[in-house]
This record gives C-alpha cells, structure tokens and sequence, in this order.
C-alpha cells in the first residue's frame, strides 16, 4: 500500500478529509481503515471506495444510502483507476448538508484528492 495523495475540503463547516491509496489487495484497506479511524477518532464517518481489478466495493459509513460510497467510486472509475482506494473522513460541522448536498461534497473531495 502507498499513500499517493491528501486532501482536505471545508463545506459548510464540516471538514471533509480525503486519502488517495494504491492498493494491492483487500486485505491492506481493513489496515488503511483501522489506522485513519485512529488517527481521526472523533470523527463520524469513514465512507470509502475501491477498485482492484474486478473486486468492486463501496460503502457509505453511515451516511444516507448512496451518499458517500456512490461517488467515491464514480470517481474512481470515470478515472478509471485501478488498486485504488479512497477515504474519506467526515467530521460534523453542524450544519446538515442534506442528501444532494453530502453526494457533491463526497464527489468533490474525491474529485481533488486525485488531481
């Protein structure tokens, strides 16, 4: 695993804190995640996306169905790259952002942490 790239975004403030990884295999995003969930442990939320080969998977941490994960791995794929991992760390700034509003700053924050 390697870290290529961070990024962080404010959006009405909630702080939204990207990582771009390569990636060999599933097994190093459980470690990816357990030491970003560490380091960042009042944080909320963790969505993230991956793509290795064929092997596919997004999930949305706790945020609204299709929110988070959903456009993370449509950047990964309209990128089309491959052993890649994004995550993303939300923390809560205590302005809710709404459904569309939470898709946009995932995609954004995805979007800037692979330029």
């Amino acid at each position: 695993m390697k870290l290529i790239k961070t990024n962080t975004l404010e959006i009405k403030k909630s702080k939204f804190i990207s990582y771009y990884y390569q990636i060999d295999n599933k097994e190093e995003v459980k470690d990816i995640l357990n030491t970003i969930k560490k380091e960042h442990r009042k944080a909320k939320h963790f969505p993230y996306a991956y793509k290795i080969d064929n092997l596919i998977k997004k999930s949305d941490d706790k945020e609204p169905s299709n929110t988070a994960g959903t456009p993370i791995l449509y950047i990964i794929e309209q990128n089309n790259l491959n052993n890649s991992l994004i995550v993303i760390v939300r923390y809560f700034g205590g302005i809710k952002l709404g459904v569309g509003g939470l898709y946009r700053a995932y995609l954004g924050s995805a979007k800037e942490v692979i330029k």
